[in-house]
């Protein structure tokens, strides 16, 4: 993982620290703002903890895009079936592609 930015922060005796301006403005978090420490086989993440965020989705899309890199040739068109399958459980869904997303996108 590539290093961007760098703080580093001091925990006190009872086991609290400050978090660095400049992470609270990377993660968009302000005064009772929630962030998330989230523990893997690479380290310690921190993230803002979105209340309708889902824990184990930045994991699986890490597996996700580990599996892609280590194996493209598996990676495969969706059959006609399936693609009609999926339009039609989405048909009655309002989509505006010019509202804004939500959340960070990676170009």
């Amino acid at each position: 993982m590539a290093v961007t930015l760098e703080e580093i922060s001091t925990i006190t005796a009872k086991g609290q620290t400050t978090v660095p301006k400049a992470v609270r403005q990377v993660l968009g978090v302000d005064y009772g703002g929630r962030i998330a420490f989230r523990v893997g086989d690479g380290g310690v993440t921190v993230c803002r903890a979105d209340s309708d965020e889902d824990p184990a989705i930045e994991t699986f899309l890490g597996f996700l895009a580990a599996d892609i890199k280590q194996r493209p040739e598996m990676v495969k068109a969706l059959s006609p079936d399936l693609a009609a399958g999926i339009a039609s459980l989405t048909e009655a869904m309002p989509v505006d592609l010019d509202d804004e997303i939500d959340g960070d996108v990676a170009l």
